[in-house]
């Protein structure tokens, strides 16, 4: 399969060449000539405070800019991300308002659970917006200094190494069930409510591994309270270039990548779709977004709606294998 960067970089089709190929369009309203022509709301399913909040949060002021328009980011949580998706789903499809899903809602979410929306009957896509790794990093306290030392000893000791996760599901979750069969060893999961309980047990010794997100777990690896064995990407990750990918390490055909695309309600008109492409991967492709995402340890991306939609669908399916054979259900 197609690294996600490189799926949504080789699909350099026109966005205008979506009407063939994407679901119908309804006709464009006389007010698309002047869109946005009014405040837009960019509707993120987490949280305040979190990354996926502080991503939307740059891109509708970068958006704003480039409109003269205020963009307002709109909060709807819960659910693990499927509350937000399910409100998108729901309004107006007039382009007053756009979603930004991650892997969670959009791909793993209705393999674990039953969702009230449909991505592929509900939403079109937009562009890809982001992508990011996950570090793997592990108690100090362990005797295992680097990845194949861990699977050494996860190998001489079945089910005595553990790791914590946000739940079950998540990208942390499922990269350990992945670590586990492609290595072949046996590791216990204990799921968290949230990310931040997970890491603060390992600091304490209470788990021996979790998969974090760069920016959050750095301070952590820079003071020697945690030790970094592999990054979940396919290439180093900027904020930690010191610590090698999973091949590197040793373990080879394993890469599990969050990632951030945007939406809208399925029956916004073509003439909308296209001015709200072409405005956010203008956006995406700026200097200071790419930046400012970079120090975030999250990738700036853009795209087709095509690329978008069939890497949405690629994910679906590469999960889908692993939810099935860990029988991975939400609780």
């Amino acid at each position: 399969m197609m690294k996600a960067n490189n799926l949504v970089r080789a699909l350099p089709l026109a966005a205008a060449a979506c009407g063939a190929i994407c679901p119908a369009y309804a006709q464009a309203p006389a007010a698309a000539q002047t869109y946005p022509g009014k405040p837009v709301r960019l509707i993120t399913t987490y949280p305040p405070g979190g990354a996926s909040d502080i991503m939307a949060r740059i891109i509708a002021q970068k958006l704003g800019e480039i409109w003269g328009q205020t963009v307002i980011v709109e909060n709807k949580s819960g659910a693990n991300g499927s509350i937000g998706l399910e409100y998108a789903a729901r309004q107006p499809a007039d382009g007053s308002s756009f979603v930004i899903g991650n892997m969670g809602p959009v791909s793993i979410n209705p393999l674990i659970s039953k969702v009230p929306y449909d991505i592929a009957r509900d939403f079109l896509p937009i562009s890809m917006v982001a992508i990011s790794p996950t570090v793997l990093v592990i108690y100090p306290g362990s005797p295992a200094q680097n990845l194949q030392e861990l699977i050494a000893l996860a190998r001489a000791k079945p089910g005595a190494i553990n790791f914590g996760t946000a739940g079950p599901g998540t990208l942390g979750h499922l990269g350990g069930e992945m670590m586990k069969r492609l290595a072949k060893i046996d590791l216990v999961h204990v799921p968290y409510k949230g990310g931040v309980q997970a890491i603060q047990d390992m600091l304490g010794g209470h788990v021996q591994l979790v998969f974090a997100d760069p920016q959050p777990i750095l301070q952590h690896i820079r003071s020697g309270k945690a030790r970094a064995l592999a990054v979940t990407s396919a290439k180093r990750s900027p904020v930690v270039p010191e610590v090698p990918t999973f091949a590197e390490a040793g373990l080879p055909g394993f890469v599990a990548e969050n990632w951030w695309g945007a939406f809208v309600p399925a029956a916004t008109p073509k003439t909308i779709v296209d001015k709200l492409h072409a405005t956010l991967t203008g956006a995406m492709s700026s200097a200071d977004i790419k930046q400012r995402f970079e120090e975030m340890g999250v990738e700036a991306l853009s795209g087709t709606p095509e690329a978008l939609r069939d890497f949405v669908r690629s994910e679906s399916e590469r999960w889908g294998k692993l939810v099935q054979e860990a029988g991975i259900r939400a609780d």
